[in-house]
């Protein structure tokens, strides 16, 4: 499968798409105590995600592009890919999470589970294959030791 969309604007694409839901049906807002606090914290650990995974390609001299995952030069398990195999979409997810979490409407919830599917068969399976036929073994052993999302 080609991969054309990049994982940031599926992140956009979804964040608008959470905005223009919470204006279309209010009745389904919420609000408690610290919810803005909460978000941003969630964003920021979000953010803190991406710029770590992000430094760990960079450290190890590999693309960062998600579009062409055949031009890595080698499999990043250090770091934060001790725990996940896509600490980048984990952090974009915690980006959304706290979307959702500012924006307080709960349908919203629905669009973070579609994000996590869509992100999941259209970019994470492909990258997956790309890195097999490329990496081998060593890329399975990788993914038998460490889980996709966390």
């Amino acid at each position: 499968m080609k991969l054309f969309i990049p994982p940031p604007l599926y992140g956009l694409l979804f964040f608008a798409a959470m905005w223009w839901l919470d204006k279309l049906v209010p009745q389904f807002s919420f609000y408690f105590m610290g919810q803005l606090s909460f978000a941003i914290i969630i964003g920021l650990m979000g953010l803190a995600i991406d710029i770590i995974a992000i430094i760990s390609f960079l450290k190890t001299k590999t693309t960062i592009n998600p579009l062409a995952p055949q031009n890595t030069n080698s499999i990043v398990t250090t770091g934060l890919y001790r725990y996940s195999r896509n600490p980048m979409y984990v952090g974009l997810f915690c980006l959304l999470v706290a979307a959702a979490l500012w924006l307080g409407n709960i349908l919203n919830v629905f669009l973070l589970l579609i994000f996590l599917f869509l992100i999941t068969v259209f970019q994470i399976k492909p990258e997956e294959a790309i890195l097999a036929k490329k990496f081998g073994a060593s890329y399975q052993h990788y993914c038998q030791r460490v889980r996709r999302w966390l």
